[in-house]
């Protein structure tokens, strides 16, 4: 990874902002800007140095893991230790990132700083981290790759009877086995009118003989995430959920149409909704058509009604719109794609096809 890179562009960031440096706290941002993976500690980048602070208990870690940044091991907090640094340089406006700050850790920036110094500079290391370089694209190439095996396990065990967790425990131990880091987020396995649940996590109810079984899973792999959603069918279709079905893959394939760069996301999900609305089932999508991933499983840009960002070659996004009709059934399809100049990859492979169990 081009950490060098990576800092020359924040110091660039900065300065257009008038800064003279940033305190870096939300942990992937600090992964992405120096490589550490660890859960404590905090980088502090002026426009002429950068250093990670942490404690002893992850000396051994930096040291091995930092790249393009000095190490400083602490005692107490490194936090502190961090902004106490700005408190004696002539560094005169210091970016911040409030999002990530609690009301307890912003009093002791302020403490260390003095208010008048500090200034919210969220979302400028997010805002680098959507346009992904080649050694990323690949981390997440591998991640999905990964995750389109992994649904060939669900493939195999899922059957009625068995119960949504023992569909999703077959497959998050599959994952292990594989080497993931942790999944991206909790499975998603639901069935029968569960699968009306955007987000109904997999549940001790059993698959039901008849009907959709959502299946959305994402894993962290080499730090980067994965992100996919299937849909199948216990037994035969109905012919009223067939068409469903195919409404939400048409609606998917029209919005994978739709991406490439200049467009805005509200451009994308809008070629979603329109397909959705010619079927009368729009009223029953009810999130966003996507969002970026990449370090963590939501990113920007959010490809969302209204959202005027326009996408970018080397953007990696999801495309996932739904239909969820409450008390019947939901389908919904996610790929994972990367912009192109041209267009878009879709980087989770293997058929959307309905497949009957």
């Amino acid at each position: 990874m081009d950490y060098q890179g990576r800092l020359v562009r924040l110091r660039r960031a900065l300065s257009d902002q008038k800064l003279n440096g940033l305190l870096v706290t939300h942990l992937p941002n600090i992964h992405y800007l120096c490589g550490f993976t660890g859960s404590s500690g905090a980088l502090l980048v002026t426009e002429g140095r950068s250093v990670f602070f942490t404690d002893g208990r992850y000396a051994e870690q930096a040291n091995a893991e930092v790249q393009g940044s000095q190490v400083r091991i602490v005692r107490k907090s490194a936090l502190a230790a961090a902004a106490r640094s700005f408190r004696t340089s002539r560094v005169r406006r210091i970016g911040l990132e409030a999002a990530h700050l609690t009301v307890a850790e912003r009093a002791v920036v302020t403490t260390m700083v003095g208010p008048r110094r500090l200034i919210d500079a969220a979302p400028i290391v997010e805002e680098l981290r959507e346009i992904k370089d080649v050694d990323e694209i690949e981390k997440i190439r591998a991640a999905c790759h990964l995750g389109n095996e992994l649904f060939d396990r669900v493939k195999a065990v899922l059957k009625a009877g068995i119960s949504e967790a023992e569909v999703a425990g077959e497959l998050e131990f599959a994952a292990r086995k594989r080497g993931i880091e942790q999944m991206a987020f909790p499975t998603i396995i639901a069935a029968g009118k569960r699968s009306a649940l955007p987000h109904g996590r997999a549940s001790g109810a059993g698959i039901p003989p008849t009907g959709f079984v959502v299946c959305d899973s994402g894993v962290i792999l080499a730090g980067y995430c994965s992100d996919m959603t299937r849909t199948v069918h216990v037994g035969p279709p109905q012919p009223k959920a067939r068409r469903v079905y195919d409404a939400v893959r048409e609606a998917q394939q029209a919005a994978v149409e739709a991406v490439k760069p200049g467009v805005t996301a509200g451009e994308v999900d809008r070629a979603s909704r329109n397909v959705l609305k010619i079927h009368s089932l729009d009223q029953f999508f009810t999130h966003s058509t996507g969002h970026g991933l990449g370090l963590e499983i939501h990113e920007a840009p959010r490809i969302a009604a209204g959202q005027k960002k326009e996408l970018k070659a080397g953007m990696v996004i999801t495309i996932e719109p739904g239909a969820y009709l409450p008390g019947k059934w939901g389908v919904r399809i996610e790929d994972t794609v990367v912009i192109t100049e041209s267009g878009c990859g879709i980087l989770t492979p293997g058929s959307k096809d309905l497949i009957s169990l």
